[in-house]
């Protein structure tokens, strides 16, 4: 099945109100046209889930200072000062877990499981009490599973099925959140014939991708990922 999709219609599916999971470690991996798309079409009241928050007038920066997010899903936000002075005035709630934690509980999501064990955490401010349970001698931290009803994903190169491709540190959180969420859209500037990618270099499956935009020209954006990494 063709999946390929203008950008305009893959977008449009995204309703007022959606939890959006949005690929990218920092700058690499981040699908900055697919962000920009969403800020041109309107969609509000928007949850996020990322990484980081982008510096200031970058990626999901652009969506959080127009208005369009309500709450962000996180690990960092320090190099993003105006997300901070949103957060500490209360223009935005923004929660907070630490790395490795916010990519398993994705992972998880994908994996069809409802959550998982820790003990990272348990002492700070991060952990409500309630969350906490004795299991095997043990005090555990109960996480549950986060999933998203789309993700947002920027992938090296593509098939027209939607077998994606991904490089260096994009691979940190697009493929966990291609299985997480119930709707991906994939972006990529190499879009290929179907028998063009070799199987065994395949990194996400297209029966978890719904719909692929192949992107004609790159924004600026894109050229710290060029430079960095010869995109």
């Amino acid at each position: 099945m063709n999946k390929q999709q203008t950008i305009e219609e893959s977008i449009a599916k995204i309703p007022h109100g959606a939890v959006i999971m949005v690929g990218g470690f920092g700058s690499p991996g981040t699908p900055f046209s697919l962000i920009n798309e969403l800020i041109r079409q309107g969609q509000k009241n928007l949850t996020l889930i990322k990484n980081d928050a982008n510096e200031k007038a970058i990626g999901i920066s652009k969506l959080i200072e127009n208005g369009q997010v309500d709450k962000l899903i996180t690990t960092h936000i320090g190099l993003n000062k105006g997300v901070v002075e949103m957060m500490n005035s209360g223009q935005m709630q923004v929660m907070f877990f630490p790395q490795g934690i916010l990519a398993e509980k994705i992972r998880i999501a994908g994996a069809g499981s409802f959550g998982f064990l820790s003990d990272i955490g348990i002492d700070s401010e991060i952990t409500d009490p309630s969350q906490l349970i004795e299991w095997q001698g043990k005090t555990l931290k109960i996480e549950s599973a986060l999933n998203a009803d789309f993700a947002l994903i920027h992938a090296q190169k593509a098939d027209l099925y939607g077998n994606l491709i991904y490089r260096a540190s994009a691979m940190n959180f697009n493929p966990l959140m291609a299985m997480a969420a119930n709707h991906v859209i994939a972006e990529t500037p190499n879009i290929v014939p179907v028998g063009d990618l070799v199987p065994e270099s395949i990194h996400t499956p297209s029966a978890f991708v719904a719909s692929v935009v192949a992107l004609q020209s790159l924004t600026k954006e894109y050229e710290v990922m060029e430079r960095r990494f010869e995109y």
